[in-house]
């Protein structure tokens, strides 16, 4: 069987990208099931005043026949993607709506600069009030994926009275659990984004740029100089930090807590804004979660399908389908949802429901590494102590490999077929017995290591896989901490003391059946979904130089290494 990355290669190079994507849209469309309202439509441009007098690019489709209709809004900071919008705009309004597009300020032709975030609140909350000041607007949704999700989650508590439902995918409110896990700081989504949308061409290769010691400095060095948003990113690795404790990340953070609209949160176990969208939902108002859908499928950001040889007949992923059947129902008929929590389960190819994500029936099934075997076993009381270690060298980091936290090596998100197992010096794996019956794994697996390291600080990184009877392994998830969040902030480790650290991974549905094995590997790198640890010391981006560590796993009853896998009762 030809190799599953090398066939999407392969696809990218029949045609440019983008047209691929407009021609499934336009497909998408065809096929959605809800069917044209409308024969023509107009377009119009605006330049439209925001308060401080600075003027956004704005677009209106509006369908020909009726005096008012609904109106669905998008912002955007992609001016790339503008084809892709006309899609969009020009189906729905064919299909009954209104639909506008304004370039964020600084792109696409809006005025202004070009400043990520901060704007987009004000900005947002001007541009509703326009429209609804407009005699052809009878009701407003907004539609956003990505960051023009964000732009709308930046209003969605100021919008009671003006918008009556929003379609949000692909985001959410904690910026910091898009930045970091545990002092790891997500290259592949704010490196690879930044440079993508820095305001100016960025031509630097994106790998070197990861790679660029000390990184506080790369902007300087390889970009064309200093990026102040991205070095503020890189500069507060601790979550308590008053960069994500005051000002905007605060503000957005708190918004779930006093939307009182209904929302549709569409999320992917593999896209790499999912822990944000599942701390967003879980802040959300009882009475807002009461009226609003949660759904979560077997996709990466662009809802791709990223399920390596498993059947993806029910993977339910066009976008348009979903937005419209939303809309349908909020702007159309003016109905207030009811609670929907609907999730896919990867390997069985179906969907399962919830009254509540929090209250699913689980029971943690207790593994125990074994270093002596490289085995996972059920009983800890007499495993004997023993030891295995390997050396890490920050210049030669692990390669992604069925990322779940990656933008730029898209390639390498999912549920992706991996190596053998110990498949490099430094890469540690375990093994358990067959299973004996089918289980679902159903909310967040938590990896407890017993570690040593000659070096003050380090990091330790855990993946967990399915193994097939066959022997091949696909990946499920991963995670990673580092020594010195593992310790109270300003505590210094002690070279060569054991220590244990906790690896917890983001929710994730996964159905394990009888007769395959669970895989545990330990390393210390996952580059580029995380930076590659230096093993110095101090603020990671000021480190000058990689060193090498010499890591050590223990286990045994008096070093209960483990994993604790959450099952869903059935």
């Amino acid at each position: 069987m030809e190799d599953f990355t090398q066939i999407r290669i392969k696809q990218l190079k029949m045609e440019d990208f983008t047209q691929i994507r407009i021609k499934q849209l336009k497909e998408d469309y065809e096929n959605c099931g809800f069917p044209r309202t409308n024969s023509e439509y107009t377009v119009e441009e605006q330049m439209l005043p925001m308060r401080d007098g600075r003027r956004m690019k704005t677009v209106i489709y509006r369908p020909v026949g009726s005096e008012r209709y609904p109106v669905l809004l998008r912002r955007t900071c992609y001016p790339s993607d503008k084809g892709l919008i006309q899609v969009d705009a020009e189906n729905c309004a064919l299909r009954g709506y209104a639909f506008v597009y304004q370039f964020c300020r600084g792109t696409g032709g809006s005025e202004g600069e070009w400043f990520p975030n901060i704007n987009e609140r004000d900005d947002g909350i001007d541009t509703v009030n326009w429209i609804c000041e407009q005699p052809w607007c009878e009701a407003v949704g907004y539609w956003g994926a990505s960051y023009t999700a964000l732009t709308g989650w930046a209003f969605a508590d100021a919008a009671k009275g003006k918008v009556s439902s929003m379609f949000l995918v692909h985001y959410g409110t904690d910026r910091f659990a898009s930045a970091y896990h545990k002092g790891l700081f997500h290259h592949d989504i704010l490196t690879s984004w930044s440079m993508q949308n820095a305001g100016r061409p960025v031509d630097a290769d994106y790998i070197s740029s990861c790679r660029y010691l000390p990184h506080i400095e790369v902007d300087e060095a390889l970009w064309g100089g200093k990026l102040s948003w991205y070095r503020d990113y890189i500069s507060n690795e601790y979550p308590e930090d008053t960069y994500w404790q005051q000002g905007w990340w605060k503000q957005l953070r708190e918004i779930p807590s006093k939307v009182e609209i209904p929302l549709y949160i569409l999320s992917g176990w593999y896209d790499h804004h999912h822990e944000s969208a599942m701390k967003t939902w879980s802040r959300l108002r009882r009475e807002t979660r009461k009226m609003s859908w949660l759904e979560i499928g077997g996709w990466n950001h662009g809802l791709q399908p990223v399920l390596q040889d498993k059947k993806v007949e029910n993977i339910e992923n066009v976008e348009a389908v979903k937005a419209l059947t939303w809309f349908e129902l909020t702007l159309k008929k003016k109905q207030v949802p009811e609670q929907k929590i609907r999730y896919y389960v990867p390997g069985n190819d179906c969907w399962m429901e919830a009254d509540s994500w929090e209250k699913i029936l689980r029971q943690n099934q207790t593994l125990y590494l074994d270093a002596d075997h490289q085995s996972l076993c059920q009983d800890v009381s007499g495993l004997p102590t023993s030891t295995c270690g390997y050396t890490y060298d920050p210049d030669d980091p692990v390669p992604t490999n069925g990322g779940d936290c990656t933008l730029a090596s898209w390639l390498k998100t999912g549920s992706l077929l991996q190596e053998k197992p110990g498949w490099r010096e430094d890469v540690v794996s375990f093994l358990s017995e067959p299973l004996e019956k089918e289980r679902i794994i159903n909310g967040q697996i938590e990896v407890e290591l017993w570690v040593r390291t000659d070096r003050e600080n380090t990091a330790f990184f855990a993946s967990i896989d399915e193994m097939t009877p066959e022997g091949n392994s696909y990946h499920i998830r991963t995670s990673g901490t580092t020594i010195r969040h593992e310790l109270p902030r300003g505590e210094r480790y002690v070279p060569g003391t054991p220590v244990k650290v906790t690896l917890d991974m983001s929710d994730i549905c996964y159905a394990l059946p009888a007769g395959s094995r669970i895989r545990i590997d330990v390393t210390s790198s996952d580059f580029p979904q995380y930076h590659a640890h230096s093993n110095q010391p101090g603020d990671w981006a000021e480190a000058k130089e990689n060193v090498i560590a010499h890591q050590t796993i223990l286990t045994g009853k008096d070093y209960p290494s483990c994993v604790k896998i959450p099952c869903q009762k059935t």
